[in-house]
């Protein structure tokens, strides 16, 4: 079997607090193949990005928090990395798109040279002119009209919309093995972000790209993900193929997450759920979505 770009496996994360250590997640295992698209779904709180920092390298173990488990990238155990070792990964072999585009660019710098400096990344002595040629390229793939104009813009002077094109244009330049998608398109409305959507899926498909997309909102991730994981409270409660996971949604939490999607017609607002621990109920895997040496 081929190894997976992601593999998480029993991973547990604890904070530092007044009275002791405060375990946050409780045995995450989960794992991205190549070219796969595989979405973290949950609540706010529920422990989504906290899972993303880490594989990120962006939470290391401390005083103040304690990791365990396995989080190994293309087989190899980021534990066991350095803080150099980790900066040369981020951004090169992973990548991330933020929730707010406007927000995440530097809006004194123009475009043209937040995007050199993410391709200095792989090629330190690239020459400014190849740079804005292969930014240009990239922007025209995300369907951008006008790259040359948008190159020599501030990110103030853009929507919300291409400044979301230029963060996955950028998250792509260097061709990562995975990408992780926080919350892509929050900021945008529901037209600007099917369109993002989209275009994220044909690239990602065109780079072969792993990724990770981290999401509360269920509509979207029907439409994008190839198998689902939905986190509680610091768990993984459910996990299966995406059309399984909606035809049959077997845990209660699951239900409840369906249930608060906003419908059209009929229903009204769906009443608010109470979330309590009857929904800490042992992991429910669909058939064929077992996690490598985990429950089945």
């Amino acid at each position: 079997m081929t190894e997976p770009t992601l593999l998480i496996r029993d991973l547990h994360l604890s904070f530092k607090g007044y009275s002791g250590l405060v375990e946050v997640l409780h045995g995450i295992s989960m794992h991205i193949n190549r070219g796969e698209r595989v979405a973290l779904v949950g609540e706010s709180g529920s422990g989504k990005s906290v899972t993303a920092r880490i594989v990120l390298g962006l939470l290391q173990m401390t005083r103040a928090a304690r990791i365990g488990g396995l989080v190994a990238f293309e087989g190899q155990d980021i534990a066991q990395l350095s803080r150099r070792q980790h900066h040369r990964l981020r951004g090169t072999r992973m990548s991330m798109i933020f929730q707010d585009p406007t927000s995440s660019l530097n809006p004194v710098y123009r475009i043209s040279e937040q995007f050199h400096e993410v391709l200095k990344r792989t090629v330190p002595d690239i020459e400014r002119e190849e740079g804005d040629r292969r930014a240009a390229g990239l922007l025209s793939d995300c369907s951008i009209a006008d790259p040359e104009r948008v190159l020599a813009s501030y990110p103030f002077q853009l929507s919300g919309g291409l400044n979301q094109r230029v963060m996955i244009a950028m998250a792509l330049a260097n061709e990562p093995s995975l990408l992780i998608a926080d919350e892509p398109g929050t900021a945008l409305d529901v037209t600007v972000q099917a369109q993002t959507l989209k275009l994220m899926r044909a690239l990602v498909a065109r780079h072969n790209t792993a990724v990770l997309f981290i999401s509360h909102n269920l509509g979207v991730v029907r439409e994008f993900a190839d198998r689902v994981y939905v986190i509680y409270k610091g768990r993984i409660v459910e996990h299966g193929r995406t059309a399984d996971l909606f035809d049959d949604p077997r845990h209660a939490y699951t239900r409840a997450l369906m249930d608060a999607i906003p419908r059209l017609t009929g229903g009204g607002i769906p009443e608010i759920v109470d979330h309590s621990d009857s929904y800490l109920a042992p992991l429910i895997v669909h058939e064929g979505c077992a996690e490598p040496g985990g429950a089945r």
